[in-house]
């Protein structure tokens, strides 16, 4: 039997002495590389980014949108990815699902039995129901989205309820729902003075922070606070290293290393 996601993500972090996770969100508009121009030529270029990234990269993060806007053979992309990283890497499939309870169990079996991620973002929003199916199973984690890094979530996360923030809820419902140490948080590395706040709320559980590199998040705050004991976090980088430079594999290889050495110096790997 598989061991609890987070100790299984702690171990993958220690072992290969990295917090970084790598945004797999390529898009063929973006592509300035121009061997890559279908997707069977991007699918090519994906294995070889993973490859070339995995030992210094303890989670990817393809976000479904980017493979579910070719269809089907977008889908198949994707999970043709999942199978080539092969457990070299935990794969958090960055979905954002969340619905009513019989919904969400459909989404989790697809996420986690079909696909065979390790991982899964949900939105919060429909609450502790649709929350619950996605955490039944300790060997698969969930990250609840709580603080996010892009400009509108003033619209809902910072409404007042009673004393508290909805962000500030969302936590104490995570903290309060974490009986498998498998439910950790979404947290923008774009909103440092809010990190403080979060953490203190929810000291153990584990964050996943986006923002970094073309959305201009603190990284020094961002792993600081997201590794303050007992708590963990990982670093998202996206566009940063999949664009980086040409969009060569070396140019992707490098962004990579120069994050993973970053991240590191703020880190004590004991």
């Amino acid at each position: 039997m598989k061991s609890n996601y987070y100790n299984r993500l702690k171990l993958n972090c220690q072992s290969k002495k990295s917090h970084l996770c790598i945004g797999l969100d390529f898009d063929l508009d973006r592509m300035i590389n121009k061997s890559v121009n279908d997707l069977s030529s991007l699918e090519s270029f994906i294995k070889d980014v993973i490859d070339c990234t995995y030992d210094v990269c303890s989670v990817y993060k393809p976000n479904f949108a980017f493979y579910e806007k070719y269809g089907p053979s977008g889908m198949s992309l994707l999970e043709n990815i999942v199978s080539h990283i092969d457990k070299r890497s935990l794969v958090i499939a960055d979905a954002k699902r969340g619905d009513i309870g019989n919904t969400s169990a459909s989404y989790a079996k697809s996420v986690f039995e079909y696909y065979d991620f390790d991982a899964i973002t949900v939105a919060p929003y429909m609450g502790t129901d649709s929350i619950k199916p996605f955490i039944s199973n300790p060997e698969k984690g969930v990250y609840l989205l709580c603080l996010t890094s892009n400009p509108s979530a003033m619209d809902f996360q910072y409404k007042l309820s009673n004393t508290s923030y909805l962000y500030e809820d969302v936590a104490k419902l995570a903290l309060s729902l974490n009986k498998h140490n498998n439910l950790g948080l979404v947290v923008g590395a774009t909103k440092e003075s809010e990190m403080q706040k979060i953490r203190q709320i929810a000291p153990s559980l584990t964050w996943l922070i986006p923002g970094i590199g073309a959305q201009g998040g603190n990284l020094e705050e961002s792993v600081i606070v997201s590794n303050k004991k007992p708590g963990s976090g990982i670093i998202n980088v996206s566009r940063s290293i999949i664009y980086a430079n040409k969009q060569t594999l070396d140019d992707i290889r490098c962004a990579a290393v120069d994050y993973n050495e970053n991240i590191n110096q703020y880190l004590d790997y004991e």
